[in-house]
Formats: structure tokens, C-alpha cells, sequence
């Protein structure tokens, strides 16, 4: 869906405020006189960017359309990539967009579901996807297939209690200041909208210098403190976090030489990945909630905040 079907929906970035289009069609700008900012729209696609509060600047969506996280890579290395077995997984994604899907239906017939870094399809949402009762609006700082609006998760550009549900699937390890980004989903999320994250732990830095932060499962779950939880636990056990040490290990001969970096690098994923397999055995110990590779949040909006006490008195790990 075209990001520019969503025009009234979406809002100033800074102010909230209603959105016209200027004469042509190219660029957006805020109504509000005090604030008066232009957004571009590049390939059909609102750039919604707040620049005071993003790492990212408005003019570098203009050069080429070239903000990615993924360089760009021959022929060659793409077949490689296709034929390698990959060392990750999320054992709990496709139940719990079950429960999330579920959890949505109840509170209304046709959910409006903001995702946030939605340029792919995340691990397990096949059925989020294919849905014909949801309404999905599809964000992200980078351009993608399914992009339709680009926007920061640090300022959100919607009104508040727009949303029956938010879906933010490996994102805030990505994010400069996560507690604000929480914040934003739950003000745009109605009263009793449902949020679905996942988030690592244990990984070795991905997507280079867009990589900031981890969070424990009670980590995680403080993130969330302004949520009543529906479930949380692990996403990936202890055997994705051995296949990923290994690999960084691995990968440390390459002594910064680039070639060897990739023959490593193919090495280490055929020789590790059959181990993300025994999570399917330890996911659901007490150990997974002190080792794992990734834990995941679903809940809903609440007036209240988890205390820490509260939070401490939820531990499910083995060091009691």
C-alpha cells in the first residue's frame, strides 16, 4: 500500500499537527504556523523524519534514496547468502503474533496495527500479513518493500491513541534512547492497545553503527513497566547465543581483511547452525530466562506503572 493512502492518519512529527499537501504532490507540510516544517515525499513514500530527536537528517532520504542497512552486494555474494543456513531464529514469534492477532480481535473487529520497522516481513508474522482483518501500517527509517511511511520511533508522527495494537520486532537494539521509544508506542496506542516486541540479549553487534543496546528479560520487562504483561519470555535459548559467540570467534582471524572475513563467515554459519535447534529442547527451562539469545514482550496499555519491586519479584531465571 502506497504511504501516501495513510494521509490522514499521519501527523507532524514535532507538533501533531494536520499534514496538507503542497501543489504537486511532492512534499507535506505541517498546518500549525509555529511550526510551518515541510516533509518530502520520496518515491511515493512521506518522509516523516524529526530531526531534533533522530540520528537521521531529512536530506539523506533525498540523495538516491540511499538510507539501508544493507550494502549493496554482487550476484555472487547474494547466491552465497541464499545458500547459507542461517544461525537465527525466533522459536516464540509465530505463536505469539498468534496471541497478538488474538489479543487485537477482541478489542475491536478490525485493528489498526502500527509496525514499527516494517520495510521486511519479520520472522513468524506470515499471519499478520495475511490477515484481511487488519489494518497495517508499515514504518521504518529505511526504504524496503513494504515501507510506507519513514519515520523515527523516537517521534512517532500520529496522533495519540491512534492504534489497537504496535508490533516492534528486533528494533530497540537499534534505537538511541529505547525508554522514549516506548513511550511514543504507548502514547499513540489506545486505551487497552496491545504491543508486541522482541528484542536480543546475548547477539554480537548487527547492522554496524545502528546497534546500541540489550536488555535482560527484566530488563526487557522495565522497558514495558507502563504495560500489563498477557506473556514474556524467550525468544532464543542459550543454543543461538553458542552459535553466535562461535561465530564472532571465528570471525576474529579474519584480522580485518574482507574476503577472508566472508569465507569466514560461511564457515561459521554452516558450522554452527544446527545448534539453534536445541533451543526447541531448552526454551521453555528456567535457564532459557537467564541465557537466552532474545526475550519477547506482549501486553497491554495501562494507566498504571510496574513498580520496581513488583518487577524484581517477577524473576523467573535459576538464581534465586
Amino acid at each position: 500500500m502506497n504511504g501516501c493512502n495513510h494521509a490522514r492518519l499521519i501527523k507532524c512529527p514535532i507538533c501533531h499537527s494536520e499534514l496538507d499537501m503542497v501543489a504537486g504532490g511532492g512534499e507535506l507540510y505541517c498546518q500549525k504556523a509555529d511550526c510551518a516544517r515541510s516533509y518530502p515525499i520520496v518515491n511515493g513514500v512521506p518522509v516523516l523524519i524529526d530531526e531534533n530527536l533522530s540520528i537521521f537528517n531529512i536530506s539523506d532520504y533525498l540523495r538516491k534514496f540511499d538510507i539501508t542497512f544493507n550494502r549493496s552486494e554482487s550476484k555472487l555474494v547474494r547466491l552465497l547468502n541464499s545458500i547459507t543456513p542461517s544461525i537465527s531464529h525466533s522459536l516464540s514469534a509465530e505463536r505469539i503474533v498468534g496471541v497478538f492477532i488474538e489479543s487485537l480481535l477482541r478489542q475491536t473487529s478490525c485493528p489498526k496495527v502500527l509496525i514499527i520497522g516494517g520495510s521486511i516481513e519479520g520472522e513468524g508474522t506470515a499471519a499478520l500479513y495475511s490477515s484481511s482483518r487488519l489494518q497495517l501500517i508499515e514504518t521504518d527509517v529505511t526504504f524496503g518493500p513494504r515501507t510506507q511511511i519513514i519515520c523515527d520511533c523516537h517521534s512517532l508522527p500520529f496522533e495519540s491513541g491512534q492504534f489497537d495494537g504496535v508490533l516492534v520486532q528486533a528494533v530497540l537494539e537499534h534505537v538511541v534512547d529505547p525508554v522514549r521509544c516506548v513511550s511514543e508506542i504507548h502514547r499513540v496506542l489506545k486505551p487497552q492497545g496491545v504491543v508486541y516486541a522482541e528484542t536480543p540479549f546475548m547477539q554480537q553487534v548487527h547492522m554496524g553503527r545502528y546497534d546500541f543496546t540489550r536488555f535482560t528479560h527484566l530488563g526487557h520487562r522495565r522497558l514495558f513497566r507502563g504495560f500489563d504483561e498477557i506473556e514474556s519470555g524467550p525468544s532464543a535459548g542459550s543454543g543461538m547465543v553458542l552459535a553466535w559467540s562461535f561465530r564472532s570467534f571465528l570471525m576474529s582471524f579474519s584480522m580485518g581483511n574482507r574476503i577472508a572475513r566472508k569465507v569466514l563467515w560461511m564457515a561459521a554459519m554452516y558450522l554452527t547452525f544446527w545448534l539453534k535447534y536445541f533451543d526447541y529442547f531448552f526454551i521453555r527451562s528456567s535457564e532459557a530466562y537467564d541465557s537466552g539469545s532474545g526475550y519477547y514482550f506482549i501486553g497491554m496499555k495501562s494507566l498504571d506503572c510496574l513498580s520496581d519491586r513488583d518487577l524484581i519479584g517477577s524473576y523467573r531465571g535459576t538464581q534465586q
